[in-house]
């Protein structure tokens, strides 16, 4: 298992790619982890997490539908304010975003920035 951190178990992939999402799915199993639910967009996402409750979720920003990653992880942590969500993007200006929402500072948003390198996710994982 290597690096799997032990609080993590399972993780929910929001990611409308279907190609990309079985590629982050099977790494991560591969790694030990349990890839609770998948869900191509946003509005899905908020619906899936009230199901399984995930420890991780990893999120792209842009996902269709009428909310991006971003307002759906605020979502996410409306109603759960512990949650911890990797935010997925190739967008330096989610940032800024993040700065500008005084409900999202002290929540638990991590940026991993595409180009996505397998083993540095695993690793930020890892690291939560």
């Amino acid at each position: 298992m290597g690096l799997r951190n032990p609080n993590v178990r399972s993780i929910m992939i929001i990611e409308d790619e279907d190609d990309v999402l079985q590629v982050y799915k099977e790494y991560l199993e591969r790694k030990g982890y349990v890839v609770e639910a998948s869900a191509p967009t946003a509005n899905d996402a908020v619906k899936d997490y009230e199901t399984y409750k995930p420890d991780v979720t990893l999120m792209d920003y842009r996902l269709p539908g009428y909310m991006n990653g971003l307002e759906a992880a605020e979502k996410i942590l409306r109603i759960n304010p512990s949650a911890t969500i990797l935010m997925v993007t190739a967008f330096e200006s989610i940032k800024d975003e993040l700065e500008r929402n005084p409900f999202l500072s002290d929540k638990k948003i991590f940026v991993v920035r595409k180009p996505v390198r397998m083993a540095n996710l695993v690793k930020t994982i890892s690291n939560l």
